[in-house]
């Protein structure tokens, strides 16, 4: 599903799992990329990845793969449940007067 390890430009990749943990603390922790901790490597190379997957279809080869997988385990059910509640706010709650 992931692009080979096939170096780019003059560095070489770091292994594609601690690409996807960066990314995931990214998401998870809500920082800034230019904070993402130096374990990860270099915040560029990480978000340059992340880009370049989304771009080439890598993200949508992983997802269709991982619901195939899930469908073919029967571990996930695909009931949907639509709820249409609405909740009125307090009168005063948008700064009406």
């Amino acid at each position: 599903m992931l692009p080979d390890r096939t170096p780019k430009r003059d560095g070489r990749w770091r292994d594609h799992r601690e690409v996807i943990d960066a990314i995931a603390y990214k998401f998870q922790t809500g920082t800034q990329w230019v904070h993402l901790p130096e374990k990860y490597g270099n915040w560029r190379g990480v978000y340059n990845r992340l880009r370049m997957w989304a771009v080439d279809g890598t993200w949508e080869r992983v997802f269709t793969a991982l619901v195939a997988q899930a469908d073919a385990d029967e571990d996930v059910s695909w009931a949907v449940s639509v709820d249409s509640t609405i909740v009125r706010a307090h009168q005063h709650a948008a700064g009406a007067r």
